[in-house]
């Protein structure tokens, strides 16, 4: 046995002097300060160092090969602490530490767990790592941690200066007072080791989040702890790491139970390296390598065993399986457990042997604790963070602006007043907060230019401010700085050009459609009209007659079925159905052209040379824009446009005068300011949709608590209706009527009816497919009858050509339609000429009834 009493100088001289005994292997230290030292001796002379207490997560494998934690390593440690910094909702933590090996690498680890979590550590305490550290010590350092942000405080100490540390933040008054205290797991182990602790000691952590080591209940840990308080040892209590003392001593009796059953000899040999030293050094003389180190090491890491914490097993990376936490909450003279952390599950109220037959679940929904009792006595979560207790207030940034007053303006006569919208919106967001928030106004801009907004962010990324309010567009280059509140106003680029009225003219009824569209309209009358002609040529005597009056007929009936006043009658069913589906589309048609021709004549119809920002990036016209706004670098960067075509404008003023005069085309300007200017200019008009979508909100350093706090007031005053009425204060409606005017209606164009042109095309083309088909059939049934001399002629292909074109112009004999209803049953079903004969002949009769009927009224 060797008490190294902590100091890393006294464990290695002791470690050196284990080494005369020629020993198999260490058990210890307890201190990853000593822990660092003596692996050094172990891994030179193969000797495996189990550690039940050396948490430090950097003491690995690669550079301790021959080390072997049989403890939590503190990388699972701060993990779970920083799964439950994230789980209150907090980002901002204080790490308190011991100045050693243990308590700097710990919270390097807590750090790099935090940032998994988008959170950080905004102050480090170190501790100096000596006994003979004194209160004023501990109280110089606590001085300067109430003066900061955050008051999340994580202890990572030792428990000589734990106590100094409670006894100081109890007088500094910082046990309560929105204070949340985090403890590693020294804390439970002093709690577990010495319990009941003083009162004094008790009434200090009332609050604390502490973390344990989880070691499953079972049958065999109670009786062992049963066995130790029946012992009396100086009413010295079991906690965690003596239970793992216990379990290392028993897993290294069974390594090397099996290494001797596996023919193990104990046996050492000289280092070849030593030979070179001074042999006269009795220490150098004990060196000696332990020839079955490898084995025995080898025989630890294959352990399999339960133990009284639980299953004794080593994973790669040679940490204990399944690292657990309970977490525990001082109150009174006790604790409360009010969950568990696992590398399996994370936090839970279930124990984790519970979880393990369960699919992992790290979802944050699946994340829970019991409530806490905080250390200022409620249950409700601290919010983490104050305003710093420096007596300064925050510096906001306020945009001096020359324009536009009725965002943002300096009341006259005062240095740090400002009015207006922003303004406006700020304050009451304040006011909903649960918690002050004392301020100062400094503006920001020379009083005779608009300022640059993003040079105002730059002053919050600098230090130099630590808000800025005002109307701030969130742009990307903008969200890299700082972090912005949820909008307030909606924004986003839009383009202002003048325009011209229009007069409706002689011509107006050929405005509803565009050229495009009349040409193809002509065309399909005379297409529908051609191709029921040839449908019903052979067939309907109205179709029939000279060459010029077929013409005419052609062109009559395809023009009249627009008033739907043709009185040709239609008697296939294949030129019915051509004629349905047409008549189906000129009804689209004159509705459509009826409802575009009446809003020309009703509506007054503006003109602009400009129809929006696609039409400025390929044309030449000089670009008006705000002074400060971001839509400069907007236009040169992201749409490519020439800086020599942009014209910089300070005012509403400049604007009409600049678009009156013609010194721009067209003005770019985000949309809140363009409503406000457009309320008193009506010669100008957005052209165009919003090409940009994007917001006003104010801007904060980043990771600032008060960003979000600020977000949530924001969507109360847009919920409750606030916000709405502050708008309507400070930003008046248009007074230009604009109810009967419209920026040139657009024309309907062929795209729009392309499908209705379509399915009369396909109608007309299935329709003359299928009337060909029997065309070509009974063509071929004419041409076996003829004389066989006729066919073998010289001119047999214009005798089949005369043949074909009689067919598609003779005029059907009605006579044999019932011979030719009788034949279709032998013959192939194209034939269906009869059927179209027979609807004829019957609507001939038909009409001839009808015109005897009138004759006889007549003459009565």
């Amino acid at each position: 046995m060797r008490d190294s009493v902590c100091s890393g100088f006294l464990g290695f001289i002791q470690a050196m002097q284990l080494m005369e005994a020629e020993v198999l292997a260490i058990i210890g230290p307890q201190s990853s300060v000593v822990a660092h030292m003596a692996k050094l001796i172990a891994s030179e002379l193969q000797i495996p160092l189990l550690s039940f207490a050396a948490t430090d997560p950097t003491l690995t494998p690669l550079n301790s090969p021959f080390f072997v934690r049989t403890t939590i390593c503190d990388y699972y440690q701060m993990a779970a602490i920083s799964e439950m910094v994230d789980y209150y909702g907090w980002r901002e933590v204080v790490a308190v530490f011991d100045d050693d090996d243990y308590g700097r690498n710990g919270v390097a680890a807590l750090d790099d767990a935090l940032a998994d979590k988008l959170g950080r550590i905004s102050y480090k305490a170190a501790i100096p790592p000596s006994t003979n550290v004194s209160r004023s010590d501990i109280m110089d350092i606590f001085v300067k941690i109430a003066m900061l942000e955050s008051r999340v405080i994580i202890l990572h100490v030792n428990p000589h200066s734990g106590r100094l540390i409670f006894n100081v933040a109890s007088y500094l008054g910082m046990i309560g007072n929105g204070y949340v205290w985090i403890s590693t797991d020294w804390l439970s182990s002093l709690i577990d080791s010495y319990s009941p602790l003083p009162s004094g000691i008790m009434s200090s952590i009332q609050g604390f989040l502490i973390l344990r080591p989880h070691t499953p209940d079972s049958s065999r840990k109670r009786a062992f702890i049963s066995r130790w308080k029946n012992m009396d040892i100086d009413s010295l209590g079991l906690n965690a790491f003596a239970l793992y003392a216990y379990d290392s001593v028993s897993m290294l009796a069974h390594a090397i139970d099996a290494f001797l059953n596996q023919g193990g000899n104990i046996s050492f040999s000289s280092d070849p390296r030593m030979n070179s030293l001074n042999r006269s050094d009795q220490y150098l003389q004990g060196m000696r390598i332990f020839d079955g180190g490898q084995a025995l090491l080898s025989n630890i890491l294959q352990s399999n065993l339960t133990g009284l914490t639980g299953p004794l097993k080593f994973n790669e990376d040679r940490s204990l399986v399944d690292p657990a936490y309970e977490i525990i909450n001082v109150i009174g003279t006790g604790y409360r457990q009010i969950g568990y952390w696992s590398s399996y599950s994370g936090l839970s109220t279930i124990s984790p042997e519970s979880l393990y037959s369960r699919p992992p679940n790290r979802s944050s929904a699946n994340q829970h604790l019991y409530p806490v009792f905080w250390p200022d006595g409620s249950t409700t979560v601290p919010r983490g963070w104050v305003f710093p207790n420096s007596g300064t207030q925050l510096k906001i940034g306020v945009p001096l602006r020359v324009s536009f007053k009725e965002f943002v303006s300096r009341v006259p006569g005062s240095r740090d007043s400002f009015k207006g919208f922003c303004i406006d919106v700020f304050q009451a967001a304040v006011n909903l907060l649960s918690y002050p928030v004392p301020y100062e106004f400094v503006a920001f801009g020379d009083g005779y230019k608009n300022p640059n907004y993003t040079d105002l962010v730059n002053m919050i990324a600098a230090g130099n401010f630590d808000a800025a309010v005002g109307d701030i567009a969130i742009v990307t280059s903008r969200t890299r700085m700082v972090d912005f509140t949820q909008p307030f106003a909606s924004s986003g680029l839009v383009v202002v050009a003048p325009f011209k009225k229009l007069s409706s003219g002689p011509w107006a009824f050929l405005q509803p459609f565009s050229p495009l569209m009349w040409g193809v309209i002509v065309l399909s009358f005379i297409t529908v009209g051609v191709v029921v002609w040839i449908l019903e040529h052979r067939i309907n005597d109205e179709f029939r007659g000279s060459p010029a009056r077929q013409c005419i007929t052609i062109l009559w009936f395809s023009f009249s079925t627009l008033t739907f006043s043709h009185k040709e009658n239609t008697l296939s069913c294949l030129g019915r159905m051509v004629v349905i589906i047409w008549l189906f589309v000129v009804l689209i048609l004159t509705s459509s052209y009826t409802a575009s021709l009446t809003s020309i004549l009703t509506v007054q119809q503006l003109s602009s040379p400009i129809k929006g920002i696609d039409s400025l990036i390929i044309g030449n016209e000089q670009i008006g824009y705000q002074a400060g706004s971001f839509a400069e670098m907007y236009l040169i960067e992201e749409l490519n446009i020439s800086k020599s075509r942009l014209v910089e404008l300070n005012s509403p003023g400049e604007y009409a005068e600049a678009l009156r005069v013609g010194r721009i085309d067209a003005l770019v300007d985000e949309l809140p300011y363009v409503e406000l200017f457009l309320s008193s200019q009506c010669d100008y008009r957005i052209v165009g949709p919003e090409f940009t979508r994007s917001g006003w909100g104010f801007a904060f350093p980043r990771d600032s608590p008060l960003a979000p706090d600020m977000s949530t007031a924001i969507l109360k005053l847009s919920e409750n209706g606030d916000l709405q009425r502050i708008h309507d204060k400070w930003l008046t409606t248009s007074s230009c009527s604009q109810d009967n005017t419209e920026i040139e209606s657009s024309q309907l164009h062929l795209g729009s009816f392309l499908g209705l042109f379509l399915l009369c095309g396909v109608a007309c083309i299935v329709a003359l497919c299928i009337y060909f088909t029997r065309i070509c059939h009974r063509f071929h049934r004419t041409s076996r009858t003829q004389v066989v001399s006729e066919l073998q002629g010289s001119n047999s292909n214009l005798q089949r050509l005369r043949t074909l074109i009689s067919l598609i112009d003779e005029k059907k004999d009605m006579s044999q339609t019932r011979k030719k209803r009788r034949e279709r049953e032998e013959d192939s079903p194209f034939d269906d000429d009869d059927r179209d004969e027979e609807c004829g002949r019957s609507a001939k009769r038909n009409q001839s009834h009808i015109s005897r009927d009138d004759d006889t009224d007549s003459n009565l």
